[in-house]
């Protein structure tokens, strides 16, 4: 039976190649804007995050990223979002190819973190994760500032909360502090929090005031 699927699978790939030499012909003819048919193949999930991130940053097609993805996985576990925390370490801390700054790997490593927790399917982790700022504290030390923008929403509520846990956890093992917000903010989160949960819509969880003062301190 094992061999039946194989040559199945086999099969596929054949006829896929075939398929694809013949529109590749056709594309050199000079018609499109193209020579070669611009979607890239992929066995597998960890293949297609690296074709996936490697439309935004080429230099991470064939990097290794896709093999270490698999390797983590047998060690971990597939899906487990250890995977995503620890590749995406990985890739900010430049393991597979280098950016032109610490900022541009940091938030290719966001980018890459939310593309595994979104299996490589989904445009978020390129246009709903828009971009990593730093930006100064009231102390003068560098916090995360994350930039999201409407798709975000094709990753889902919890892949898109999980983003920002991607993220706090490059920030910590780069040095970066966290957001101080001030005793006005928080209160104001707290106030606002609650008004939309009474007067607009009922949230599916509403934290305690306690809990919003925390998260809001611990915030990237």
């Amino acid at each position: 039976m094992k061999e039946e699927i194989d040559n199945y699978f086999k099969e596929i790939e054949r006829n896929v190649a075939a398929t694809y030499k013949i529109a590749n012909k056709a594309r050199k003819q000079g018609f499109d804007p193209e020579e070669e048919a611009s979607v890239p193949l992929a066995k597998n999930m960890a293949e297609r995050i690296e074709g996936l991130i490697g439309t935004l940053i080429p230099d991470i097609i064939n990097s290794g990223l896709s093999k270490r993805i698999q390797e983590l996985e047998k060690k971990i576990g597939k899906l487990d979002p250890r995977v995503a925390l620890t590749v995406s370490l990985e890739v900010a801390t430049e393991k597979f190819c280098k950016f032109e700054d610490k900022i541009k790997a940091m938030e290719a490593g966001i980018r890459v973190g939310l593309a595994y927790l979104t299996l490589g399917v989904v445009s978020s982790p390129l246009e709903g994760f828009v971009e990593l700022k730093l930006k100064k504290r009231r102390d003068g030390k560098e916090y995360f500032c994350l930039m999201y923008s409407g798709p975000i929403r094709s990753a889902g509520g919890t892949a898109g909360a999980f983003s920002l846990v991607i993220a706090d956890h490059i920030r910590k093992k780069m040095g970066y502090d966290v957001y101080d917000a001030s005793e006005k903010e928080i209160r104001r989160m707290v106030t606002e929090l609650y008004d939309y949960h009474e007067r607009v819509t009922n949230l599916q969880y509403l934290p305690s005031e306690k809990e919003i003062r925390y998260l809001v301190k611990k915030l990237p």
